[in-house]
């Protein structure tokens, strides 16, 4: 399939399933279109079962030709967290720093520990073995929340602005941690050896320091433009260039690039917009990242739904997904639900916090995304099938009942 092919098929498939969800279902935009997305598939292999191949043949084309990793981690990714932080209350992200840099660096850090080395030690029990380095990297994939979700269910229940501050930061900065840790797993699949607390330390010190360095670079630059002229025109197309050329600097100069996009993103978002722009600019600027979000939001769960026909289904696969599901909600209870209920009234959080953070700790399309880039053979197509049934789960389970968790813990 040539490349303009496969872009028609995309877009026109998230279009039509979008449709659908909106038109025939209550549900949120991007739980909709994924829950549609699974469906399309199922309907594909039930109609293979029976002889009619052609359409799932034309699916597994479709998917095989999108190099989902690629697609995510150097094109979706910079863009979408760029979107997030762009709105997030800045102000409100400071009061709120310590708890949100906690969970986002060591709450990561001990979530990929957590699941790593439990899976480890529980994975033979289930019939199947993984290698050490392989169960830290798959860690280190799941670690990271995904925000797009939850945040649009929980504005919608009607949760405190507290909830979505600490939620969205945490987040957004989680992102880079963990892609810095799973680069530094990845490392043992080769080796056969963890590496060294000095080596450990310098890589995060790099690619997270160095992110961030960027990313200030990234805003203040973005900035100084932006409020040189009043065309919003152009400061659409230099917010667009500063993602798209920032985070292809990053992955040049070997730093975190979604930590780069975060800060850059927050920088534009509070100094930019109050200060740069114009009511006019702003209007423009905020409708163009709230449509592209919305856009590649579909997109990429549309893609998570379609990819399931092409994703290989090793024997005995049910007991260690259940096995890896009960793995990330213990450690995300752990990491974040003890800590956030211990120290609830201390952070100024209000009444069950806890729950909420760890329910609604949804994992998608950055952790689809790291498991395919992993190398081949049969540890990454039993680390990509354990990965999706985690994301499966959590986008339609938790995704659909974070809701009414928010709205009974609201009374």
């Amino acid at each position: 399939m040539s490349i303009l092919d496969v872009s028609a098929a995309i877009l026109a498939i998230t279009a039509i399933l979008a449709w659908a969800s909106r038109r025939f279902t209550s549900l949120p935009p991007t739980i909709g279109v994924m829950g549609a997305s699974l469906a399309l598939s199922a309907l594909l292999l039930g109609l293979d079962a029976v002889g009619i191949s052609v359409p799932r043949d034309y699916e597994k084309a479709l998917t095989n030709a999108i190099d989902f990793s690629q697609v995510v981690m150097q094109g979706m990714l910079s863009i979408l967290l760029f979107a997030s932080a762009l709105h997030v209350d800045v102000r409100a992200l400071k009061t709120y720093r310590w708890p949100v840099g906690l969970l986002a660096l060591f709450g990561t850090t001990a979530s990929m520990l957590l699941i790593g080395y439990g899976l480890y030690r529980l994975l033979p029990a289930t019939g199947i073995h993984l290698p050490l380095g392989y169960c830290l990297a798959f860690g280190a994939l799941l670690a990271p929340t995904d925000p797009i979700s939850v945040l649009g269910i929980l504005r919608s229940a009607g949760a405190p602005a507290s909830l979505e501050v600490v939620i969205s930061g945490e987040s957004l900065f989680n992102d880079g941690v963990a892609i810095a840790l799973f680069s530094l797993s990845l490392s043992m699949t080769g080796t056969g050896s963890a590496p060294g607390i000095g080596q450990a330390l310098l890589v995060m010190l790099r690619e997270a320091g160095g992110g961030i360095a960027l990313g200030l670079v990234l805003g203040f630059v973005a900035f100084r433009m932006l409020a040189s002229l009043d065309s919003y025109q152009d400061e659409v197309l230099i917010t667009l260039a500063a993602v798209v050329a920032g985070y292809a600097l990053a992955l040049r100069l070997g730093v975190s690039g979604p930590l780069a996009m975060v800060v850059a993103g927050l920088i534009v978002g509070s100094k930019g917009r109050e200060q740069a722009m114009s009511t006019t600019t702003r209007e423009h600027v905020d409708m163009f990242w709230e449509l592209l979000d919305a856009i590649l939001n579909a997109v990429l769960f549309m893609l998570l739904g379609l990819g399931v026909v092409a994703i290989p289904l090793p024997a005995g696969l049910v007991p260690a997904g259940v096995l890896v599901i009960a793995l990330v909600l213990g450690s995300r209870l752990l990491t974040v639900g003890l800590p956030v209920a211990m120290t609830r009234r201390l952070a100024g959080l209000p009444h069950g916090a806890w729950q909420v953070l760890t329910w609604g700790g949804l994992r998608g399309g950055v952790s689809v995304a790291l498991a395919l880039s992993l190398p081949g053979g049969g540890e990454r197509n039993l680390v990509i099938a354990l990965t999706y049934m985690v994301a499966v789960f959590s986008i339609l389970v938790q995704g659909l009942t974070i809701g009414p968790l928010v709205r009974r813990l609201a009374k």
